[in-house]
């Protein structure tokens, strides 16, 4: 169990855990994994405003569309955290962020091309989570929007 894992069955959420080694790369992970680049949901946490973050879930094939996102969430300005500022905000490293689990529950935005069978962060190191993508942004209560290149 991780923290992950607990808030997962918290939230009722149905899932897969996958257990790999340390990996170099997400291509890697995925591989790891048994899944396509696509179908590996990077974490990533960005800063809006002091004590003001966001979970951005990014299709491992695909980077944040930065004018996309601030337009949707009607902001100038968006940052990337340090990783001691990250770890504070979520409870997890970098390269192990995940929603599920983080100390703070920042709102997430899902970008719209996650779907189907998913993998994400299960909150530890080669450690992840196999869900379905619709139920997983209705439990996060996420957004979803395009916001991705």
């Amino acid at each position: 169990m991780t923290k992950a894992t607990e808030a997962a069955d918290a939230l009722g959420l149905a899932y897969e855990v996958t257990k790999h080694g340390r990996v170099n790369s997400l291509e890697e992970a995925a591989a790891a994994r048994g899944i396509e680049p696509a179908k590996l949901i990077k974490t990533i946490v960005v800063r809006l405003a002091d004590d003001d973050y966001r979970f951005i879930l990014v299709p491992g094939d695909r980077e944040i569309a930065w004018p996309k996102l601030r337009a949707l969430l009607g902001v100038n300005r968006i940052s990337m955290p340090d990783a001691n500022t990250a770890l504070d905000v979520t409870g997890y490293v970098r390269g192990t962020i995940t929603p599920l689990g983080s100390t703070n529950a920042w709102p997430v935005i899902a970008d719209e091309r996650i779907t189907g069978t998913i993998s994400i962060g299960g909150g530890d190191h080669g450690v992840g989570m196999t869900v379905d993508a619709p139920s997983l942004t209705k439990a996060l209560n996420a957004t979803v929007a395009d916001v991705t290149e």
